[in-house]
């Protein structure tokens, strides 16, 4: 029953991480009429991008210290709940301001889904199928940006962009309410079949006093903003630069968007490949992190190319290494760390993430795009993958376990 039952925790894992990024997305796919109706410019835009970057930020480290505290059943319902009635307040929005007020509710609320998801994961998966559980609910991030787009064309050609924000808030708030119902932490027993209680979360103190903490937030800070830049400045380059229209965009993104979630799953499943095969866990996860690494430098050249159906095949492998390496970077945490610090330390790295994210996805792009265009961001961005591989190399070295 209960290895039937964890498939059932990762299907509404999936769920709920496609549902996040469907309130995520729909500010940047209904970006066009928004933008008329409300008068945001460039960098207008990116001060709104900018209140949810760093709400998010903020929120990560309160949230995963939450999740830690009360557990991923009521902390995952908790968040969902936040996120799903912030996003209802959007089609409420007349002016920027009301407009990025929402936002920054919004981002408080959806900085819980990763630390929930990834404290589920290491309570129902043994380590050699948790990079492959977290490629798989991972994947719902670009599930969103695949159905998403038609669905957002569809509701917003009938009953406006607003309608958009209404459909999405209410399937959050039907998760939230199944979710508490449906999960429950399962026990764990030793060896003589005795169950061995729950220890007490791990401070904040005490987890940034490891190396290992700041190994995967800098991991995290130099990889997360050019998935945030992806995420609300293609479209948008799209739309200025190749100057295309809605209809266009409705087979590229979820074209680019659909090979990502090949990556997130094929990046998991290949480090618990290497660990069947006897790889020690730490070279299974760093050679798959490496491989994804070094695919973005090279996909950044989408944006150099005249074709743009080479740009969109070039940035659909850029997605496709990101989700790869996100799979494992956040696994590298259940590795290295108990569970009862999983939410917290994920927390404080998607804190760092957030941050780097603030800075070169929301505030550095709406200065730069309109001087020197995207070309300088695109192609910088795409090496930051390596930098933050060999800081989690020095900082997390072989990945053992902290504590037995």
């Amino acid at each position: 029953m209960t290895k039937r039952y964890r498939w059932w925790i990762l299907t509404l894992l999936t769920l709920a991480t496609t549902l996040n990024y469907l309130d995520r997305i729909a500010l940047t796919f209904l970006a066009q009429p928004i933008r008329l109706e409300l008068g945001l410019d460039d960098q207008g835009y990116s001060r709104v991008v900018a209140a949810f970057q760093t709400a998010y930020t903020i929120g990560f480290l309160f949230m995963g210290k939450f999740i830690d505290r009360f557990g991923a059943r009521v902390g995952y319902s908790f968040a969902a709940a936040w996120w799903a009635l912030a996003s209802m307040l959007h089609p409420f929005a007349r002016t920027p301001l009301q407009l990025g007020t929402f936002r920054a509710l919004l981002g408080l609320g959806e900085s819980g889904n990763f630390p929930s998801a990834i404290k589920a994961v290491a309570e129902w998966f043994p380590v050699k199928d948790r990079a492959f559980a977290t490629g798989i609910f991972n994947a719902g991030t670009n599930m969103a940006n695949i159905i998403g787009p038609s669905m957002f064309v569809a509701i917003s050609a009938h009953y406006g962009w607003r309608a958009c924000f209404f459909v999405t808030s209410s399937l959050g708030l039907i998760f939230s309410i199944v979710w508490y119902f449906s999960y429950y932490t399962p026990k764990t027993l030793d060896s003589q079949g005795i169950e061995i209680p729950q220890e007490p979360p791990m401070p904040w103190l005490e987890a940034l006093g490891h190396r290992q903490t700041w190994g995967f937030a800098l991991a995290k800070f130099f990889s997360d903003p050019v998935w945030w830049f992806y995420l609300f400045w293609m479209p948008i380059y799209f739309y200025d630069v190749r100057h295309w229209s809605p209809d266009d965009l409705k087979w590229a993104l979820p074209f680019i968007y659909f090979v990502a979630d090949l990556g997130s799953v094929a990046g998991g499943w290949l480090s618990g490949y290497f660990i069947r095969r006897g790889w020690p866990v730490a070279r299974a996860r760093k050679t798959t992190l490496l491989i994804c690494a070094l695919v973005p430098p090279l996909a950044a050249c989408g944006v150099l190319a005249p074709n743009p159906v080479v740009a969109v095949v070039l940035f659909s492998l850029a997605t496709a290494a990101h989700q790869g390496w996100s799979a494992n970077l956040y696994t590298t945490t259940s590795d290295v760390f108990p569970k009862r610090a999983l939410a917290s330390v994920v927390g404080i790295g998607g804190a760092a993430g957030g941050l780097s994210g603030v800075i070169f996805s929301a505030l550095v792009p709406g200065y730069i795009v309109p001087l020197l265009g995207y070309n300088p961001l695109f192609l910088t961005m795409g090496c930051f993958y390596l930098i933050g591989l060999y800081a989690l190399h020095k900082l997390m070295g072989d990945l053992k376990p902290m504590e037995a």
